[in-house]
């Protein structure tokens, strides 16, 4: 019989979901920014040698993700377009819950799921199983296959004047990583300044840009890993 999930509920059974693989393992959600307690236990089962299917699709991958991701042999990474569900499924439990893998939502939302046991259930399992081999089967595989991203070394400055042009070019912009990075914060931390700045309002598991956000040179951009905002590398916080 399916069991209800509460917030910590859910977040206690997918670490017990992702501990107790032993075949395959498929985690489906449109945000990814996993928090370190995950990664150690994905890191732990790509040791092993454990087939892991990861599906995300409405951020972008941080340098962060993708130096992880290029460091596990046994986690391939799938991008599907428009993608809200959130499933978390291995050999023998599947977890169907509004929970995303992302840090913000696993300590800020509220969030509801059901656990189901193949055992228990298995037709309900059955389902949830094959509907999330369909996801996968629409959903483009990207292989993270570039090289380590560090950053780079710096270069002396030397102070030449500025020229007229020079000090009338406009900022530049940045991304939400690189800009939180500059200010010395973790990516998660300044989106929640951004919201309460009310740059951004966070919604149906989104960020998405305000008027206000607009007006300080925010902008919403979409590429080839999903969807991500631009921002004054000035930005008054």
């Amino acid at each position: 019989m399916a069991k209800f999930l509460n917030t910590t509920g859910t977040n206690y059974y997918l670490e017990e979901l992702i501990k107790n693989t032993q075949d395959k393992l498929i985690l489906i959600s449109p945000f990814l920014k996993l928090n370190d307690r995950l990664k150690e236990l994905l890191a732990d089962k790509n040791r092993l040698k454990i087939d892991i299917r990861i599906v995300y699709g409405k951020n972008e991958l941080q340098h962060e993700e993708i130096n992880w991701l290029n460091e596990l042999s046994f986690i391939r990474t799938s991008f599907c377009k428009n993608l809200h569900a959130k499933c978390y499924i291995n050999e023998n439990e599947a977890i169907i819950t509004s929970l995303n893998l992302y840090e913000f939502s696993q300590v800020n939302n509220n969030e509801m799921g059901i656990l189901i046991s193949r055992s228990d259930d298995a037709q309900l399992y059955k389902d949830a199983y094959e509907e999330a081999q369909r996801i996968i089967r629409i959903s483009d595989e990207i292989r993270i296959s570039m090289e380590k991203i560090s950053p780079k070394p710096s270069t002396p400055k030397t102070s030449t004047p500025k020229t007229n042009s020079e000090k009338s070019k406009p900022n530049s912009k940045l991304t939400t990583s690189k800009l939180a990075k500059k200010l010395g914060k973790k990516t998660d931390e300044l989106l929640e300044v951004l919201v309460n700045h009310n740059y951004l309002e966070f919604s149906d598991d989104k960020h998405r840009l305000t008027s206000k956000g607009k007006q300080a040179g925010g902008e919403y951009k979409t590429g080839r890993f999903g969807e991500y905002f631009l921002w004054a590398d000035d930005l008054t916080l």
